[in-house]
């Protein structure tokens, strides 16, 4: 039997928990208000941004100054500090910052933690509905509204024909190859829905999503996934089947039988 998995350090989990707390009493009162939003996107799109993002990651960075002065922290609006530590914080404030600033619930604060190149914890917090999803690496749990720890496992996926898949924006993908790859994948399943950004993979641990397909993502809109995915009994790769803990090209899978056919087709034309 293979040997089960290790369970992160407690004390990693409640820091994690922590910084999920901090982040939350600087984002809210700033969601369903009016706020500001600058454009980092200088080529001519339009890559969101505002206080709340900004803040919320200056809270997280704050806390693990004090807490683990020797870690390392990557986040999404301030870079990468201590970047050969062998504990690295990856971190976005706010995953899902277009759905934020329209109002929808559908973002979350991302919270993850490679030992090495291995994530190891992964947290992620949706403090308007009062849901956080995390991993210590040997489980996945859910919490609503501060209750009492509900462990997740995904769901087994018969085929295709009954297969739920997700993806935040079909635009993600690239026209061409990467987009027919991405069509034929989703002529297949019997229901596809957008717009989930990390909550998608929050779904999929939680057994209601089969599938979800992604291009262009970094290292902080995945890390702190990888776990609660994977705890939970899914699979995480890049299209080509290697590690997604740098971002890129993403398949998550809730039943890794499946996985294997999924890059095929994906990789058909890709």
């Amino acid at each position: 039997m293979p040997t089960p998995p290790t369970p992160a350090d407690p004390a990693l989990i409640a820091c994690a928990h922590e910084l999920a707390n901090r982040a939350a009493a600087v984002t809210m009162p700033h969601f369903r208000v009016p706020v500001a939003i600058d454009n980092k996107d200088g080529n001519g799109g339009f890559d969101p941004v505002t206080a709340a993002d900004r803040a919320a990651e200056q809270a997280i960075a704050a806390h693990l100054a004090v807490a683990f002065p020797d870690h390392g922290l990557e986040g999404e609006e301030f870079g990468i500090t201590q970047p050969h530590a062998r504990y690295r914080w990856v971190v976005d404030p706010i995953d899902g910052t277009r759905a934020f600033i329209t109002g929808s619930p559908m973002w979350g604060t991302l919270i993850g933690l490679l030992d090495g190149a291995a994530p190891i914890v992964g947290l992620m917090d949706q403090p308007f509905t009062g849901e956080r999803f995390w991993s210590d690496s040997a489980q996945s749990f859910v919490s609503r509204n501060g209750g009492a720890p509900v462990p997740m496992r995904t769901r087994t996926c018969t085929g295709f024909g009954s297969a739920v898949l997700m993806t935040t924006d079909p635009l993600l993908f690239s026209a061409g190859a990467e987009r027919q790859a991405f069509e034929n994948l989703r002529a297949s399943v019997q229901l596809t829905r957008y717009g989930g950004d990390c909550y998608a993979y929050a779904l999929l641990a939680s057994g209601f999503v089969d599938i979800i397909v992604e291009s262009g993502l970094k290292p902080y809109d995945i890390v702190a996934l990888i776990p609660i995915v994977e705890a939970a009994g899914g699979k995480v790769t890049e299209w080509n089947g290697g590690s997604a803990a740098r971002g890129g090209r993403i398949v998550a899978t809730g039943d890794p039988r499946r996985h294997d056919e999924i890059l095929g087709i994906l990789n058909a034309t890709a």
